[in-house]
């Protein structure tokens, strides 16, 4: 069978239309911080190390711009231009009237921004997710690279059936360390009331804010046909994914084998 395989990059920063850029980004941008970039930058990635570190907690508000302005040094026009990286990046949530506030992951975050798949006339479904399997094993070759994980190293390693409209599409073999994940179980799995990247980010402190994927054709293996209800060697897409957190940590690797009968992977523009 021959493989075309596509890389997807998550959270990719849009820059700003010119009519839309603040009145001193030229200004700006001529000003550069010590490591030789521009000074926006380097704020973006002090804030989160800020935000890595917990200085500001999910769904709690950053302090006001004029705060954050003093506290680096710097024009309200550059620390905005800062804030619109990480809200474009879906690290910060800006609300009308409140105030700019650190994101959390609920439903609605994860079906616009994780969750690809796609019925052919273009509706997107939240899916029923069913906990197949859970084991304590050993990191093979390809995990630890991803997962930057000695060789063999402990990890949690879970699989999932997600349905929709009842019928079984897609299967997720789900990779994550041990260390990282201490206490993490079946139980905890099952007993969530929210989405898997919500248990990661409140239940053991470590926010996914972008992934990288690839995707491609396969062959059905024999026990993802039984749960798919598809025969043994039908085609299905695979996507691998890897999730990082705002330190740019890689915290999950899943392997997804999408049943695309009456169903389609669709990325969305920009992430």
């Amino acid at each position: 069978m021959t493989c075309i395989t596509y890389t997807f990059i998550g959270f990719a920063v849009r820059m700003a239309p010119a009519a839309q850029r603040h009145p001193d980004m030229d200004r700006d941008d001529a000003i550069h911080s010590p490591s030789g970039g521009p000074i926006f930058k380097e704020v973006k990635r002090r804030m989160l190390a800020a935000l890595a570190a917990g200085e500001w907690k999910p769904g709690e508000a950053i302090p006001a711009e004029p705060r954050l302005a003093e506290r680096f040094g710097i024009a309200i026009g550059t620390l905005r231009k800062a804030i619109d990286g990480l809200v474009a990046d879906n690290v910060l949530v800006r609300q009308q009237g409140r105030g700019t506030f650190v994101a959390t992951h609920d439903r609605d975050r994860m079906l616009f921004l994780f969750f690809n798949v796609i019925r052919h006339d273009g509706v997107k479904e939240y899916p029923d997710v069913e906990l197949l399997s859970f084991r304590k094993a050993r990191a093979d070759d390809d995990i630890a690279e991803r997962l930057q994980l000695a060789p063999r190293a402990p990890i949690f390693f879970y699989r999932n059936a997600l349905r929709l409209r009842g019928k079984p599409v897609i299967v997720d073999d789900i990779a994550v360390s041990a260390a990282l994940f201490a206490g993490l179980g079946p139980a905890r799995l099952r007993e969530r009331t929210n989405t898997i990247y919500h248990l990661y980010q409140h239940g053991f402190g470590l926010s996914v804010v972008r992934t990288a994927e690839t995707v491609r054709a396969i062959a059905a293996p024999g026990d993802v046909a039984r749960w798919l209800a598809v025969p043994a060697g039908s085609p299905l897409l695979q996507v691998r994914r890897v999730a990082f957190t705002l330190s740019d940590r890689p915290v999950e690797f899943r392997r997804s084998y999408v049943n695309t009968a009456e169903h389609e992977y669709q990325r969305e523009p920009g992430y």
